[in-house]
């Protein structure tokens, strides 16, 4: 016969028989976490590319400061290109315009995302209620 003791370090979980959980079931959790994965990955790419914009930005008002005669060397690929200040003004301005574009994706993404992700948890907390656990721990 177990003591009080043993019965406390084996732990206070206890299965519940009543919960059955279905192939349909486990792949709905299996997308959740997907979508979940992917959305941190999406906060994470957003941050870095809302820093390069911010960057683009700097280096814009620096270039207007300068004057309109001095070579500005702007990379292109890999390679460096010398312009003059117009010339330079506009090609950030186009990869500012860019960087916007990809901002924006992510952030379609990301609300599609998590569209799909609110529709899983009404699924999946009306099947299972407080048996599972889907929100984040931050």
């Amino acid at each position: 016969m177990a003591t009080k003791a043993e019965n406390k370090s084996k732990g206070t979980f206890q299965p519940d028989s009543d919960v059955h959980i279905t192939y349909e079931d486990q792949m709905k959790i299996n997308k959740f976490a997907n979508y979940n994965a992917k959305v941190d990955d999406l906060k994470e790419e957003l941050k870095i590319k809302q820093n390069e914009l911010k960057n683009l930005e700097e280096a814009g008002d620096e270039v207007d400061l300068l004057d309109d005669d001095v070579p500005i060397a702007f990379l292109m690929g890999e390679v460096f290109m010398s312009h003059n200040q117009s010339k330079t003004l506009e090609l950030l301005a186009e990869a500012k315009d860019k960087k916007k574009k990809e901002i924006d994706t992510i952030q379609k993404t990301s609300r599609d995302l998590q569209a799909q992700m609110t529709e899983l948890k009404q699924y999946l907390y009306g099947r299972f209620g407080n048996n599972i656990h889907l929100e984040n721990d931050e």
